[in-house]
């Protein structure tokens, strides 16, 4: 979900970030995969790689978390050995997390990855997977790949959340839908699965020139033009994508313009987490489509709710947090079948026949062909919770994936 070519700036703050990434890879238990335990199980070493700082900082910090709660409710343990943990900061993603996913991969000697927020993280560390042949088990939205043998997505492809709400739009807006978003892969592959699904179902693009309007990313920080252009559209409704600062952002002037009327659409990164917070009450009312929500009523969700609030004074858990928390469930599982000395290609052999997961979302399983999920999309709504703003579930939209 971050752009290829960050701007000088952040360049700057990304060197910051490597050199602790590393510093902190450095802080781990230096165990390797021979060591044992009291208990005679051997160490295994998982690389954690997602975005501490940067415009998705707070994302890779829920992705952390998620990850280290299931591992503190179950003894610090993947398949019944003890696990080191190998972390890493993406910053703005691309070539920046290179040199950190080689270290895991050369000097670490993992046996797995999880995490990568951005596409073109992805992009650019999953051929050193290939390479290594080191299972990722991804945790952020997902590009195409030409080769994901070693690649595995728990999450969403990229295209997903607009596929899953598009038919519903095309169902219940009677007129032609603006389509925005930001400038970069994720922003493109995001939209592209809206405006594909859209024109399937027989709707029409409110944007004068027929295709979705791409705001430049992470430098607009004031939406106020294209709002107006919105408004002037003469479009029954808004259909977009943004997640992080600019989501919070765009909510905002988007309550405060002319715009406010036409009813707002998103991918549920929108108004996810934190951002939901620092929307308040301009984002109520935003309909979006997600693939969880911490009010689904499941007994895996319910104590996946209960431990994240107890950890972060009462805060609802998001769906990142949760995605890197079934990562963890997965690499449980699928050690646990790699055998007594597991090796990333037996992890990886395994991960493809693990079946149905029972998740925090609902069940859903990993499609062989793909290395993605089958899953349920929903279609939230944020809105008083009691007394809180939350994005409450309506109803299901579709499975997607396969």
């Amino acid at each position: 979900m971050i752009s290829s070519r960050p701007p000088r700036r952040l360049r700057t703050a990304v060197a910051v970030g490597l050199a602790t990434a590393i510093s902190l890879a450095g802080c781990s238990s230096g165990k390797s995969g021979k060591s044992s335990d009291a208990g005679g199980a051997s160490h295994v070493k998982i690389g954690v790689l997602v975005a501490l700082t940067g415009p998705y900082g707070a994302i890779g910090t829920d992705m952390r978390d998620g990850f280290q709660q299931y591992l503190d409710a179950h003894g610090g343990k993947l398949g019944g050995h003890p696990v080191d943990l190998v972390p890493g900061d993406e910053g703005v993603g691309g070539q920046v997390a290179v040199p950190i996913a080689q270290k895991m991969l050369k000097e670490d000697h993992v046996l797995a990855i999880t995490g990568l927020v951005g596409n073109n993280t992805v992009d650019a560390v999953a051929p050193l997977a290939v390479q290594a042949k080191v299972p990722i088990v991804g945790t952020g939205g997902r590009p195409d790949l030409k080769d994901f043998s070693y690649y595995w997505t728990d999450s969403f492809f990229s295209t997903d959340p607009g596929a899953a709400i598009a038919p519903y739009i095309a169902q219940n807006v009677k007129g032609p839908v603006y389509a925005i978003g930001p400038d970069y892969q994720g922003g493109y592959d995001e939209l592209r699965g809206f405006t594909d699904a859209f024109a399937k179902a027989g709707g029409q693009l409110a944007n004068d020139s027929g295709k979705p309007t791409f705001t430049p990313w992470p430098n607009t920080t004031d939406f106020s033009p294209y709002l107006s252009k919105i408004k002037a559209s003469g479009a029954k409704a808004v259909y977009c994508f943004y997640a992080g600062g600019p989501a919070a952002d765009f909510v905002k002037q988007y309550a405060q313009s002319d715009a406010k009327d036409i009813p707002l659409y998103a991918a549920g990164f929108l108004t996810e987490g934190g951002v939901l917070a620092a929307e308040g009450p301009a984002a109520q009312g935003v309909t979006s489509a997600m693939n969880y929500s911490p009010d689904v009523d499941n007994a895996p969700n319910r104590e996946f709710v209960n431990a994240w609030q107890a950890k972060h004074h009462g805060a609802q858990p998001t769906a990142y947090g949760m995605y890197a928390y079934d990562s963890a469930a997965i690499l449980d599982q699928a050690i646990a079948k790699a055998g007594a000395n597991p090796t990333p290609d037996a992890v990886n052999t395994a991960i493809g026949t693990l079946g149905q997961i029972d998740s925090p979302r609902g069940a859903w399983s990993i499609a062989s062909a793909t290395h993605g999920p089958i899953q349920k999309w929903y279609l939230r709504r944020a809105q008083m919770d009691g007394t809180k703003l939350s994005n409450t579930v309506v109803q299901v939209l579709s499975t997607l994936g396969g």
